[in-house]
């Protein structure tokens, strides 16, 4: 029987940015009935208003929670260069408009933003940058930005949001394996390898 893992998250989230070489791993042992499909989660709503300081201070130390979880480097150049704003939509919507433009361009694109975002001091809330990175993975910016701004986009997004509902998801990162009409979580919320990768064999040998 052929599966889909949905992976539930935001490229926005830095819990998902510290479970990248988890999710490596977990798409590399998957046998080839198992399809991975990225879910976007939404963390936050679109907004043209600067990040309150108290928002700030609670995404850094976010930042410094996950870097001691998991290792993964962030650089804080990021709140001195760029105008942060409390606004995940955009990126969400931009991997949708990757998916849309290009089959399986949808994971490259969620990359990048994460890169851009916590590695290269961008902000993937501005459309800017999203347009920048479609076109740095060799994506047609003109459509790009053209679906970025489409009410067909936004609709894509409010339905993984339906489909977040109806996995029963609320946290990001979470993997939830598909099997006919049984949905199982394997993970929600960030986890390490080792277990997730034993939950997910034990799901599908009882397939």
């Amino acid at each position: 029987m052929s599966a889909i893992l949905y992976y539930v998250a935001d490229p926005m989230c830095s819990w998902c940015w510290g479970f990248h070489p988890v999710l490596q791993k977990v798409k590399a042992s998957l046998p080839a009935d198992v399809r991975p499909r990225y879910v976007m989660g939404g963390l936050a709503k679109d907004t043209d208003e600067p990040m309150p300081d108290e928002v700030r201070a609670y995404v850094q130390n976010a930042w410094r929670e996950v870097a001691a979880r998991t290792g993964a480097a962030f650089n804080y150049d990021f709140w001195t260069r760029c105008r942060p704003r409390r606004a995940t939509y955009p990126a969400c919507r931009g991997v949708l408009c990757a998916a849309a433009q290009q089959k399986d361009a949808g994971p490259p694109y969620f990359e990048a933003v994460q890169r851009a975002y916590y590695q290269q001091a961008r902000n993937p809330s501005d459309t800017d940058t999203l347009v920048a990175l479609a076109g740095e993975l060799g994506l047609d910016t003109a459509r790009f930005a053209a679906d970025l701004a489409s009410p067909e986009m936004d609709q894509r997004l409010h339905a993984d949001f339906a489909l977040r509902r109806r996995l029963g998801i609320r946290q990001f990162p979470s993997l939830v394996l598909e099997q006919g009409d049984l949905q199982t979580p394997i993970t929600v919320g960030y986890d390490d390898a080792e277990p997730l990768l034993a939950r997910l064999t034990s799901a599908l040998n009882k397939s």
